[in-house]
């Protein structure tokens, strides 16, 4: 069997004194895109921290790729797209991945691809702080795709986005799976659910549900996922 892109093994996160992540324990399959999903303030953003290693633990385990989360040799395969867009807001969208392919050591041409993985090519040459907030993100997860990493982690990568693009979006993420990419997307949007392989959805630092869709919608005896997610709220209180 294929080893997980992630695992994830009695994770304890405290910050301000309140256990965020209470020995949380969860798996990402390989070449899958697997939503996280749940309300804001379920701890979803302080998982993604630990996975791409830049936040403190109390306890607990992050393997990634087979490696120590935030090992060093992890820079160059994962993508880590945050939650507020992470570019220089005085520079064009051209000269935002440019920049960026240097640092990752990736050649010129990776920058076009990138744009049109996004559909800015027509931004390419603007200044990113006279884009909507919408443009600013693709900017932002454009930047993650350089360098074709084996691993994206992308922190509500479609807040804001028009449905069109949201989708456009969600059908980039299967191609990338495709070509065996892993994706792990966040999202608070319970409509979103469908769009992926595998679910991991969590209410207060807990893990409800791991399962697929269809998985879900029979534990639960609900067709709408939304629906299944409060049914499993409610088996909990």
């Amino acid at each position: 069997m294929t080893e997980p892109a992630i695992r994830v093994e009695d994770l304890h996160v405290v910050r301000g004194g309140v256990d965020v992540l209470p020995r949380l324990s969860c798996e990402v399959a390989s070449g899958s895109v697997t939503g996280l999903l749940g309300p804001s303030g379920s701890g979803k953003s302080t998982l993604i921290r630990a996975i791409v290693g830049v936040q403190r633990v109390a306890g607990g385990r992050v393997e990634v790729l087979g490696r120590p989360a935030g090992s060093p040799p992890l820079r160059s395969r994962v993508g880590y797209m945050t939650q507020a867009p992470s570019v220089y807001g005085d520079l064009t969208v051209r000269e935002n991945l440019g920049f960026f392919a240097h640092v990752l050591r990736q050649p010129g041409e990776t920058v076009e691809g990138a744009l049109a993985d996004v559909s800015l090519e027509e931004y390419g040459d603007r200044v990113v702080d006279r884009l909507s907030g919408g443009q600013r993100a693709r900017v932002s997860l454009a930047t993650a795709l350089l360098g074709a990493p084996d691993l994206l982690v992308l922190d509500e990568p479609t807040v804001g986005l028009d449905p069109l693009l949201r989708r456009d979006l969600w059908e980039l993420f299967h191609r990338l799976a495709d070509r065996g990419t892993t994706l792990l997307v966040s999202s608070h949007v319970m409509d979103e659910a469908d769009r992926c392989d595998e679910l991991l959805l969590l209410r207060e630092g807990q893990l409800l549900a791991a399962a697929t869709p269809d998985e879900l919608r029979a534990q639960t005896g609900e067709q709408q996922l939304d629906d299944a997610f409060l049914r499993l709220v409610e088996a909990t209180t």
